[in-house]
C-alpha cells in the first residue's frame, strides 16, 4: 500500500507503548484519556499484553476489547493499540514507521541500551508520528527529516539561550571573548540574580497577606 494514501488520516491510535524483554516499560503513550485513566492500570494491561504476545509468533492480538499490533527486536517489544473496530492494516503501517524510523535515528541498533540512551529522539519520532491519537505521519523517511529538524532548531535555541546567558552575542563574541572559567562564572551570576529577585518577590508577597 502507498504510504502517501495513509496520510494525513484521521484514524486514532488509542496508546502506544515499548517495552524491553521483562515487560518492563521504557516508554508508553496513551492518547485516550478514558483508556486505563491510571498508571496501575496502564502498567496491568501492558504487563497481560506482553504476556500475551511475547512468546507469540503472530503480529496482531486481540485483549481486553482493543486491537494490539506489535512488533520485537533484541531485547525491546514495539506495541501498537487500537480500538476493536480499528483498521489493522493502519495500526501496521504506524507499527511499522515507528520501527524504521527509530531504525534510522538509532543507526540501526534497535535495542534497550540503544533506546534509553536516546530516548528524546525516541519521543520526538513518536509525536512526529502520533499526535493526540490522530495518525499524522506513516512515512520513515519523512519523520526523520522532521525529527533532524526539530533537533537542529532545538539545539540552535539551546546555544542562542546559552549566547543569552553569558552575554556573548553577535557582535560581542569578538571584543569580549569567554573563557570556560568566565561563562561559568556568568551564568552562577545569572543565576544568584535570578534567585535573588525571586526572593524579593516572595517577601513582598509575604508582608502584602500580614497586611
Amino acid at each position: 500500500m502507498d504510504s502517501a494514501a495513509l496520510e494525513p488520516s484521521l484514524y486514532t491510535v488509542k496508546a502506544i507503548f515499548i517495552l524491553d524483554n521483562d515487560g518492563n516499560r521504557l516508554l508508553a503513550k496513551y492518547y485516550d484519556t478514558g483508556l486505563y485513566p491510571s498508571m496501575k492500570e496502564q502498567r496491568s494491561f501492558e504487563k497481560n499484553v506482553f504476556n500475551k504476545t511475547h512468546k507469540a509468533d503472530n503480529e496482531i492480538a486481540f485483549l481486553e476489547g482493543m486491537t494490539i499490533v506489535y512488533k520485537s527486536s533484541i531485547d525491546i517489544f514495539f506495541y501498537v493499540v487500537g480500538s476493536a473496530q480499528e483498521n489493522e492494516l493502519m495500526l501496521m503501517a504506524v507499527l511499522n514507521c515507528l520501527f524504521d524510523s527509530l531504525s534510522q535515528i538509532l543507526r540501526k541498533n534497535v535495542e534497550r541500551r540503544c533506546l534509553l540512551d536516546n530516548m528524546d529522539g525516541v519521543f520526538l519520532v513518536v509525536d512526529e508520528i502520533i499526535d493526540g491519537g490522530v495518525i499524522l505521519e506513516s512515512d520513515p523517511q519523512q519523520v526523520v527529516e522532521k525529527v533532524n529538524y526539530r533537533a537542529g532548531s532545538e539545539q540552535a535555541f539551546g546555544f542562542v539561550l546559552l549566547d543569552y546567558i553569558t552575554g556573548n552575542m553577535e557582535g560581542q563574541a569578538d571584543e569580549n571573548p569567554l573563557s570556560e572559567q568566565s561563562v561559568a562564572q556568568h551564568i552562577t551570576e545569572k543565576l544568584a540574580l535570578t534567585t535573588t529577585v525571586l526572593q524579593s518577590a516572595k517577601e513582598q508577597i509575604k508582608w502584602s497577606i500580614l497586611k
